[in-house]
């Protein structure tokens, strides 16, 4: 997957010194890092994309396992008062990142969204929703997934499309909330 050499490999993959993630959630941190850096590749995108793609990867899930009370903090507003926790460690990593000096948008956007979708994103964003969905240590759908995520390269924005269907309709069958930013990726997708 990559021919850089094994620490090299380790030092991309390092997560920030805040980061507060299990094993098992590094684990998916590194496999979605990896799918992105894959595509990435494939994709032939310059370097500058490329790292944002990786930075993607390593910082969306920095705060998975953070307590309440921090996620609520840095999270602010984002998803309201009465966001369930659970989705608040998107918008609590891109805001810690936006204090250390952070300046790119869209790996900002993709960081604080990548739980519920936004309809501004650009591809760093989109890239992020449908790795986070189809790195290939979830135990669902994993022939559907593994086949759509070997179709990014060729069809991103076709497979972008049906990973945001499949991910909504996922919302609607649990009764999971839809926000405003999740109705806006939906309509900006299929409007």
């Amino acid at each position: 997957m990559s021919d850089a050499p094994p620490t090299e490999r380790a030092d991309r993959m390092a997560l920030p010194a805040w980061a507060v993630v299990s094993d098992r959630r590094r684990s998916h941190i590194h496999r979605v890092t990896a799918l992105l850096e894959r595509w990435a590749a494939d994709m032939r995108l310059d370097e500058a994309e490329r790292t944002t793609w990786r930075d993607a990867g390593l910082l969306h899930d920095a705060l998975r396992d953070a307590d309440d009370t921090m996620l609520r903090a840095l999270a602010g507003e984002t998803f309201g008062t009465e966001a369930p926790v659970e989705i608040l460690h998107g918008p609590a990593a891109a805001e810690h990142l936006r204090r250390e000096g952070e300046a790119r948008a869209d790996l900002l956007d993709a960081v604080r969204y990548h739980t519920v979708g936004h309809g501004g994103w650009d591809r760093v964003g989109q890239a992020l929703y449908m790795a986070d969905f189809l790195e290939p240590g979830r135990k669902f759908m994993q022939v559907d997934r593994g086949w759509l995520a070997a179709q990014v390269p060729n069809d991103f924005t076709g497979v972008f499309r049906q990973v945001v269907r499949l991910r909504l309709e996922w919302s609607l069958r649990e009764g999971k909330q839809l926000y405003p930013s999740t109705v806006a990726l939906w309509n900006a997708v299929h409007g």
